[in-house]
């Protein structure tokens, strides 16, 4: 069966089906939240079992990341070439497999290992649904991304309480493999009705509010755009500060001393790090999407500068104010709300700039800014045991606002001039149609 063609009387395009394919890649991103989102939770009790220290154990968690991303153009090239069934087959069963070899893991190299497993699955999964997204909504490439990426950032939330409550009653190891067991199968289940849009596809068409690209640039070609290495750098700077905080806050919290302070809102009273991981992953799951809707109305670069802001501000609060349980799980929510914009708008302004022939794979050698960014989350492990939290705060807020002011003042003039450059007139306005998707 191609992956162009599901068969029977479904049709392979239009407005239904790309918003199926875009509900079902959500779910395959909600399924690999928890090797990111949910590793906090098993830091402390697996070094409470084998005393390995924390910077050793968080080494997993930077082969995690860096295979997710570094692979990820290597395995979007398979997928722009064969489509995105068989990528993220293959990945629904390299998550399975991991979480159940974390589950024996009884030393670190073991331990490493199922983090490389882990690392090459989520990263099959992440790449291909982020990129068939950009190709089924060209027209809405920040609200397809956001909206795919929030399946990533708020897949875990659902899933924190119940992961925290089976490692308290059954142990950590129990955890990882049920959790393992139940998101592969899932991911396996829906990668059977995964397709890519057929070449002759075309959605409705609405008024571009900014320039796009009218040609495709083949990944030897966007390579040798300047403006792809600085919004490299900008994603780089970013991420660490993001990464860092998703993979210590269990630990941050626990030095703070208010890990397990019943904190209360809505009725609702659970452990401030528990309470903290379960509404940032909702917060970050909800950013994704509105940011990549406020990008496609007031411009990419306009909405980095004012999401990276806000993020210096939140982490400025947690360093100052989060010893108080309350403030804690406040700003590090509103934190994440903002950081999660990264994963919509970076391969939405990827997609803009370089076309959509190959955007899975463009966007793929972006994303490997990611892990580039995770080679610094175990020195903040180290930076924090010589001089404290703040002072890895500090770094963080520093990188946030550097970015800020690359974005406006060093990506959005050289992007402008090089769509100008290659295209000399903007994308005119499209006509209207009575339908819209």
């Amino acid at each position: 069966m191609s992956d162009n063609n599901p068969g029977g009387k479904l049709p392979t395009d239009g407005a239904n089906v790309r918003w199926i394919q875009l509900a079902m890649g959500v779910v395959c991103m909600a399924m690999i939240a928890n090797l990111q989102y949910g590793w906090t939770l098993f830091v402390d009790p697996i070094n409470t079992k084998y005393h390995w220290g924390r910077p050793a154990i968080q080494a997993a968690f930077t082969f995690f990341v860096v295979t997710e991303t570094w692979l990820v153009p290597v395995e979007a090239w398979f997928v722009d070439k064969y489509g995105p069934r068989l990528m993220v087959s293959f990945g629904g069963i390299m998550i399975g497999l991991a979480w159940v070899l974390n589950s024996m893991a009884s030393s670190l190299v073991v331990l490493y290992l199922a983090a490389v497993l882990a690392g090459i699955g989520a990263g099959s999964v992440y790449g291909t649904c982020v990129g068939n997204a950009l190709k089924w909504f060209p027209d809405r490439r920040g609200l397809a991304a956001g909206a795919t990426a929030a399946g990533f950032g708020a897949g875990a939330a659902v899933t924190v309480i119940p992961i925290a409550k089976m490692i308290a009653a059954h142990g950590y190891q129990h955890a990882f493999f049920t959790f393992g067991i139940g998101q592969g199968v899932i991911v396996l289940i829906l990668a059977q009705f995964l397709r890519k849009p057929h070449h002759s596809f075309a959605p409705v068409k609405k008024v571009l509010k900014f320039v796009q690209s009218k040609g495709d640039f083949a990944p030897s070609q966007t390579l040798r755009q300047p403006v792809f290495w600085m919004l490299y750098l900008a994603f780089v700077m970013v991420a660490a500060g993001g990464l860092m905080a998703a993979a210590q806050i269990g630990p941050i919290a626990h030095d703070y001393k208010i890990a397990k302070i019943p904190v209360s809102f809505g009725g609702i009273t659970l452990a401030a790090l528990t309470f903290a991981i379960s509404l940032d992953r909702v917060f970050d799951g909800f950013g994704r999407p509105m940011f990549g809707y406020i990008s496609d109305n007031i411009g990419r670069e306009n909405t980095m500068a004012l999401a990276f802001s806000i993020g210096a501000a939140s982490l400025l609060t947690i360093s100052a104010y989060g010893h108080n349980p309350i403030v804690f799980v406040i700003a590090t929510a509103l934190y994440f709300g903002v950081f999660g914009e990264i994963y919509s708008l970076f391969p939405a302004t990827c997609g803009d700039t370089f076309g959509s022939k190959y955007a899975t794979t463009n966007t793929g050698m972006l994303y490997t800014a990611k892990g580039t960014a995770s080679l610094l989350v175990p020195l903040a492990s180290v930076l924090a045991a010589k001089s404290g939290w703040s002072a890895v705060f500090v770094v963080a807020v520093s990188l946030n606002v550097t970015a800020a002011l690359l974005a406006l003042f060093a990506i959005k003039p050289m992007r402008h001039a090089m769509m100008l450059r290659t295209h000399p007139t903007p994308n005119p306005p499209l006509e209207a149609t009575k339908t819209v998707a």
